[in-house]
């Protein structure tokens, strides 16, 4: 999963961004409201964690544009202004959730499993496709019920895959999805992974459409 962190307090963003990059999520990190509506104009995020009290453009006017853009991100709102007023704006504005500060990394990092499975339609914490299952809380991989080994890149390159089975999804858009900022990526990274993913897997769960990009399909 691509996340935007959107915080201010440099102590507290460098935490979570470190939290969160060691629970496999993909993040890059802001400090102001102009530079988040930057970073959602340019580049195709899963979920926007955004603090209300932000400098230059506050949270909630970030997430009022946001939503007039008809972008379908999901929105986390992490704050330390607790009133049920509050939440309630926050709530109607567009946010998909609302959590308070101080709080727990490990519950952080629940709501956004539940946030991704919400919004990817699943109710259960793990993706399917015929033999094959991905299970993101536990990273991972069940191929005829037995685990396979992958390393970190590779189980992030087949959990963007499983999300949307059978969708081509090219080169650009799998390094976009797997890789942030601060990376520095070789021009034939996700190439690389596709390679092993193919080896651990089998070769015909991965198809490649000439010109066009990758797709997971079930292998017969």
């Amino acid at each position: 999963m691509k996340i935007l962190l959107a915080e201010d307090d440099s102590m507290l963003g460098s935490g979570i961004e470190r939290g969160l990059r060691l629970a496999g999520f993909n993040v890059d990190w802001v400090r102001d409201g102009k530079a988040t509506e930057a970073a959602l104009h340019a580049v195709a995020y899963d979920l926007l964690l955004l603090d209300i009290g932000l400098p230059g453009k506050d949270g909630l006017q970030v997430l009022r544009w946001l939503r007039s853009q008809q972008q379908e991100v999901a929105v986390l709102v992490v704050s330390a202004r607790d009133a049920v007023s509050d939440r309630v704006a926050g709530l109607n504005l567009g946010a998909d959730d609302y959590l308070t500060k101080p709080f727990d990394l490990d519950e952080l990092i629940a709501r956004i499993h539940a946030l991704g499975r919400r919004r990817s339609g699943r109710g259960e914490p793990e993706m399917r496709l015929g033999r094959l299952v991905v299970q993101p809380l536990k990273r991972q991989v069940l191929l005829d019920g037995k685990p396979v080994t992958l390393a970190a890149r590779e189980f992030d390159l087949l959990a963007v895959l499983i999300e949307r089975p059978g969708t081509v999804l090219s080169r650009e858009q799998l390094e976009s999805r797997l890789y942030g900022w601060q990376d520095e990526v070789a021009s034939n990274a996700v190439e690389v992974h596709l390679h092993h993913l193919r080896k651990k897997l089998g070769a015909a769960w991965i198809k490649n459409v000439r010109g066009v990009g990758y797709k997971l399909v079930e292998a017969d």
